[in-house]
């Protein structure tokens, strides 16, 4: 694989330049990225990479162009509204660059579809603005062992990672547990500077470059927050916390993600556990936690932190009551949810109250951290 003399004049500015040259120019030629995402940051990301050169490119996004986009997803025209954003955006880079090839998908990334489609690419650029799909998208990458970039705005506020770098550290590194859904509002009912895509998504496209021409990116293993305000940046170190060792398939991630609990769930009181455990009843106890939260205070239970429950259900017995418990009650009543769905258990029962009702009715020694 070789230039043609319109390649040679198309990306002379990007050859010419230091440690740069046409042996890197040759690697984008070859490489394929895929662009999970086609509103804002996809709508920044996208033309910088086709404009580059990368020879193969994925734009992966279910959703219909709405007028309500066109503030900040700048692919888009008047006429494009109610139609595949997918398509429109492939067809725009198309127009942008005739020389590489765009694959337009109108559907979305599943547990079921991820490992086919992002299998098939070098480097996938998270552009997507909802938790279960970022988790999806690290768990796919982690089992496939390709790097992913991440970015994310909100407000006034953006952020940059690059994720699963020759080994480095992973999204469930930074974040292990999912955030409550009402704790991250989203850009359209906490707002979003339609310009601060365009920053973000410009650097996404960048450590999406170096990372596909061997170039050694600049956040990799690290977070980058930026205040569009004030335009102070911050890099912190992102700690690798091996959670990578935990992803042994793909689940349900809008399960995973979500912190809805049954009314009708089995639950004991923490009055109920004190007197099983005083009696030595035969039960196992469960704390999915996390370990900083183990180590501050715990009730001598088996500490499976809740991302990891999905990759260690053998762990869990069924042939006798298993007490699930986690600081309140919610995670521990989502993750025993998602375990009787999909797994078929019917020995579980949640904690009520959690470790803090504990602290509350039978401990007050124990910190409500």
């Amino acid at each position: 694989m070789s230039f043609n003399a319109n390649e040679k004049i198309r990306y002379s500015r990007q050859i010419v330049l230091p440690a740069f040259g046409e042996a890197v120019q040759l690697k984008l030629k070859r490489a394929r990225v895929v662009v999970v995402g086609a509103g804002g940051l996809g709508c920044a990301v996208l033309p910088y990479l086709a404009a580059a050169g990368v020879g193969k490119i994925g734009v992966i996004d279910p959703d219909l162009v709405a007028l309500s986009n066109l503030q900040r997803q700048v692919l888009y025209r008047d006429a494009d509204v109610g139609l595949h954003k997918a398509t429109q955006a492939a067809k725009r880079l198309r127009e942008l660059n005739g020389a590489i090839q765009v694959i337009d998908y109108t559907f979305a990334l599943t547990a079921a579809n991820a490992l086919a489609v992002i299998g098939e690419y070098d480097c996938v650029v998270d552009a997507t603005d909802r938790f279960p799909a970022r988790y999806l998208i690290n768990d796919a990458c982690v089992l496939l062992q390709k790097p992913f970039v991440y970015g994310s705005i909100h407000q006034y506020e953006g952020q940059l990672a690059v994720f699963n770098f020759q080994h480095g550290p992973t999204y469930r590194d930074l974040f292990p547990v999912p955030p409550l859904p009402a704790a991250v509002p989203s850009c359209e009912t906490g707002g979003v500077l339609g310009a601060l895509a365009g920053v973000v998504g410009a650097w996404q496209a960048m450590e999406a470059i170096k990372v596909l021409g061997g170039l050694p990116p600049a956040v990799a293993g690290k977070l980058l927050q930026f205040d569009g305000l004030t335009f102070e940046q911050h890099v912190a170190q992102i700690p690798n916390r091996n959670q990578k060792e935990v992803v042994k398939n793909l689940i349900d991630y809008d399960f995973f993600c979500s912190h809805k609990t049954n009314a009708g769930m089995k639950e004991v009181t923490v009055t109920e556990l004190k007197e099983m455990i005083d009696t030595k009843a035969d039960f196992q106890l469960i704390d999915v936690r996390e370990q900083h939260e183990y180590e501050i205070c715990n009730l001598a239970g088996e500490l499976i932190p809740l991302a990891q429950v999905p990759h260690q259900i053998e762990q869990i017995a069924r042939d006798k009551k298993v007490v699930v418990h986690c600081r309140s009650g919610g995670r521990s009543g989502n993750i025993i949810q998602w375990l009787e769905k999909n797994h078929g258990f019917t020995n579980l029962y949640n904690l009520k109250g959690g470790i803090l009702a504990w602290a509350d009715e039978i401990d007050q020694s124990v910190p409500k951290y």
